[in-house]
């Protein structure tokens, strides 16, 4: 029916791209469940890569990241969080909030979430910390219907002219509580973690209650290295540091067709201060799936960083790639807090 639409009516890649998305992946269907939303500046948005890097700044940082992907593409994805986060002497360990918005097809399938997070800090030794966290929250996905495309709505010659006889389901938007786990280690220049998200089975579809959205486990591992350092107690200008990083991500994507997608990002972040730039690789165990850039800029309290994804598939000519902004404030504490060390790792 699409070759047949295709000829008939002359679309565009766009157009039928679009049509494909709507109806194949928005929808949900008994082989499709939904997958989590990435962001290429993983530690610029740190709560959303570990919980258990709440309060790894130990003063107060509000953190948030605006996404669109593919988007020369009708029906473009378009993410975003923002997170605060805070150590506490009190509590031995960190606070964090995260709020996540996810909306796919022009806001035909639409993702909110709100977490919160406690990181449990343990000292080792001196030289070697870890944080153990947990996050609580809950969910939202919502289908708008009167977005999406069916086949009998075509008309050979008028093009989509015709109501589908097609029923939309009784609930249109799902919500439901979703907890988190992760855990980190560091020394002063390598640190390593692992989270696993929707711990606890969720079910996301809108026919029934059997599509349930998959565990996504991530093991991230890296380091930061002085080059040219003039103080070892703050950073000035002109020092330069390279931090190594590699990241994975496994997620799976359907129950009655088992697949599971794999994700490694290897890359590097060149800093001379207050000046970063960076270089990522994203692939899968069979292709490449996007090349990364990465620039930022710090100054004193703040942060300021962009990407931009070279998709690197069969979409590359047509999906636009993917651009990134993130902006991280950095908040004096609000009072005396004993020595504690933060974790060195990037901030893109």
């Amino acid at each position: 029916m699409i070759t047949f639409a295709t000829q008939k009516l002359n679309f565009n890649m766009s157009r039928l791209f679009c049509v494909l998305m709507t109806t194949a992946l928005l929808l949900t269907t008994s082989l499709v469940n939904a997958q989590d939303a990435h962001f290429s500046q993983f530690y610029a948005n740190p709560l959303y890569l570990n919980p258990a890097m709440a309060g790894t700044n130990v003063c107060p940082r509000i953190a948030t990241s605006f996404r669109d992907q593919w988007p020369s593409v009708q029906g473009e994805f378009v993410s975003y969080s923002v997170s605060y986060d805070q150590h506490f002497d009190k509590l031995n360990g960190g606070i964090g909030v995260l709020l996540f918005g996810d909306r796919a097809g022009q806001g035909t399938f639409n993702t909110y979430s709100a977490n919160f997070m406690y990181s449990f800090k343990l000292k080792v030794t001196r030289k070697f910390n870890m944080r153990f966290a947990l996050s609580a929250g809950y969910y939202q996905t919502s289908l708008d219907w009167s977005k999406l495309t069916f086949g009998d709505m075509i008309d050979p010659k008028y093009g989509f002219v015709y109501q589908s006889s097609e029923l939309p389901p009784g609930d249109l938007a799902k919500g439901q509580f979703d907890f988190s786990a992760g855990m980190l280690g560091y020394f002063k220049n390598f640190y390593f973690g692992f989270a696993a998200h929707h711990i606890v089975p969720m079910y996301v579809g809108f026919i029934s209650d059997t599509y349930k959205l998959p565990i996504k486990f991530t093991a991230h591992i890296g380091g930061t290295f002085d080059i040219k350092r003039k103080s070892k107690k703050e950073v000035s200008f002109g020092d330069i540091s390279i931090s190594p990083n590699i990241i994975y991500q496994q997620q799976a994507t359907a129950n009655l067709n088992p697949l599971t997608f794999h994700y490694f990002n290897e890359g590097f972040y060149l800093n001379f201060y207050p000046f970063t730039v960076g270089l990522w690789l994203r692939h899968s165990l069979q292709n490449i799936d996007a090349i990364i850039f990465t620039t930022g800029l710090q100054h004193e309290k703040f942060r300021i960083g962009y990407s931009y994804d070279i998709t690197a598939n069969g979409l590359s000519g047509i999906s636009g790639g993917a651009h990134e902004v993130t902006l991280q404030l950095l908040l004096p504490c609000p009072e005396k807090v004993r020595h504690i060390k933060d974790l060195e790792c990037p901030h893109y």
